[in-house]
């Protein structure tokens, strides 16, 4: 479809709560093809409509074919969080930085698929902090704003930081 601008940091739009999507409709599918096609054009793992500059709660997700491949959310809510996990985190929306955030292990999510189906993903690893990642932008909130260290993305971690 489209690659759409990525909204950066500190664009107030990534501070703003999302409302939730009330009926799927062609401008809704548009809005997921858009989002994932800018998602692979800017070789990211996951984006929600805020960093497009859309206040709807919708995110896409690819974390690989060992987490499922492509998933797509429409008013995507956690409905579980187990244990604890501390990573790197980036963000299409702040390029350049990383910081290690402490995130649950384990993460169930969950949301309408773009048939308006309700669907439940659950994801561990890279796909449980992704989770929790794209919903939070939907609430305004950014990995800054939660990271207990923070580095430029060419710097690696020093030793037990990631």
């Amino acid at each position: 479809m489209a690659i759409k601008m990525i909204v950066m940091d500190p664009d107030p739009v990534l501070r703003e709560k999302s409302k939730p999507v009330p009926k799927i409709t062609p401008n809704i599918l548009k809005l997921l093809d858009n989002m994932v096609d800018t998602m692979y054009d800017a070789e990211g793992v996951g984006l929600a409509a805020p960093q497009i500059g859309i206040l709807k709660r919708v995110i896409v997700m690819d974390c690989g074919e060992e987490h499922g491949g492509l998933i797509e959310l429409i008013n995507p809510e956690i409905i579980e969080l187990e244990g604890e996990q501390l990573g790197a985190e980036g963000c299409l929306s702040i390029p350049g930085l990383r910081g290690d955030v402490k995130r649950a292990a384990r993460a169930k999510v969950k949301g309408l698929n773009r048939d308006g189906v309700e669907v439940v993903i659950e994801g561990t690893e890279l796909l449980a902090r992704c989770i929790q990642h794209e919903v939070d932008h939907l609430d305004g909130i950014l990995y800054t704003d939660l990271a207990e260290t923070m580095y430029r993305s060419t710097e690696e971690p020093e030793e037990g930081e990631a």
